[in-house]
């Protein structure tokens, strides 16, 4: 049965939870608590619809919620820029996710690369989990279950103020109680600004335990001519050593896709975004249109941005998991490998305790080029 369809088949029945959300407004997520603050309208009339100035360096608390139960929606919107030389919003904000009172977060990523929006610009993503919508509206929908407590933040790392940070996080005290083989949410950011030649890129390793992978988004600053999207994802499961257990056909097969996406036009070879529930190529860029300068054009690399969900198809694990992209390309001399800068997001769910992440770099280090 599909994501949408489970979800539909369930309001025939009587839910066994009580409904919350967070917002600036009602910080808690309250019963009763919602819509007190006051406008120029009066009490109850738009009165504090976001967090306003968040300085620099700072991390904000957005959610600290007691008891059991599961997170079930995050919206978000926010400006891309604070002013022409600060452009890169997206990647400086760092949202941070922590279950039952673990110290180490169980997500760390950029705020725009969680929502499939790298190279901290936004798109429009059309997908299951996650859907980005006119204008930078960010929401997810992953399931994140909690035992006992539940805490979101989000940290600063741009040099000015957040003038305005809006968010709501929708959430659901359950009646009963978790299941003894509750998996929380992990989400993972990565980059390697130049990859090795013949050395295949790692979206994720070092995860201990039981759990099942679900999603990736790639996001992809091609650094050489010709075709790029020969290499293979692979996932290496509980002991694989040399060869993994599942190797795939090729970047572009791993996100849905086929013969480069392409299609001709005036004699030039032209790929085609798209969106899916489960796969989707939504965006592609060789500009910078945010901002304009006199004194040179908006050209950056070729950036691609990709995601493909395991929701249906979920890469379980009993005891360790591993999962790397080669960088293939192919021109008319065959195939030859390739250096490119590669960031990724991966998201999966486990049996706590998880391994610790990696470092995340330093702000002007996850920029784009």
């Amino acid at each position: 049965m599909s994501w949408d369809a489970t979800a539909l088949e369930s309001l025939g029945h009587a839910q066994r939870y009580e409904s919350r959300a967070i917002t600036a407004e009602n910080r808690t997520g309250a019963k009763g608590n919602g819509g007190k603050a006051a406008s120029p309208l009066g009490i109850s009339r738009k009165g504090s619809p976001c967090l306003n100035d968040i300085p620099s360096g700072e991390t904000v608390t957005l959610a600290d919620i007691e008891g059991h139960g599961a997170i079930t929606h995050i919206w978000f919107t926010v400006d891309e820029k604070t002013s022409e030389s600060d452009c890169f919003v997206l990647r400086d904000l760092v949202l941070r996710m922590y279950w039952d009172d673990e110290e180490a977060p169980s997500v760390e990523v950029p705020l725009g690369d969680f929502f499939c929006c790298g190279f901290a610009r936004a798109c429009l993503v059309n997908s299951a989990p996650v859907a980005v919508v006119p204008n930078r509206g960010f929401n997810c929908y992953w399931k994140m279950p909690f035992r006992s407590h539940a805490r979101i933040t989000i940290e600063n790392q741009h040099a000015n103020p957040i003038p305005a940070l809006f968010y709501q996080i929708d959430y659901r005290l359950d009646d009963d109680p978790p299941a003894d083989d509750l998996a929380h949410f992990h989400a993972q950011w990565r980059r390697q600004p130049i990859t090795e030649l013949g050395h295949d890129y790692v979206v994720l390793d070092g995860v201990k335990g039981r759990g099942h992978y679900v999603g990736t988004y790639l996001a992809l600053s091609t650094l050489e001519r010709y075709w790029w999207g020969e290499g293979e994802m692979k996932f290496y499961i509980d002991g694989d050593d040399a060869y993994p257990t599942i190797c795939g056909t090729g970047t572009e097969d791993y996100f849905g896709g086929s013969w480069s996406f392409a299609r001709q036009e005036n004699g030039r070879t032209v790929e085609q975004t798209y969106c899916t529930p489960y796969l989707g190529y939504p965006y592609y860029s060789r500009h910078d249109e945010l901002i304009h300068n006199d004194y040179h054009n908006d050209d950056v690399p070729p950036q691609r941005g990709f995601y493909r969900w395991h929701i249906p198809d979920p890469i379980t694990f009993r005891h360790d998991l591993k999962v790397t992209l080669q960088q293939i390309g192919v021109g008319y001399r065959g195939l030859f490998e390739r250096r490119d800068d590669v960031t990724t997001v991966a998201y999966w769910y486990q049996v706590e305790p998880h391994a610790p992440f990696p470092e995340l770099p330093a702000a002007e280090a996850r920029w784009p080029r």
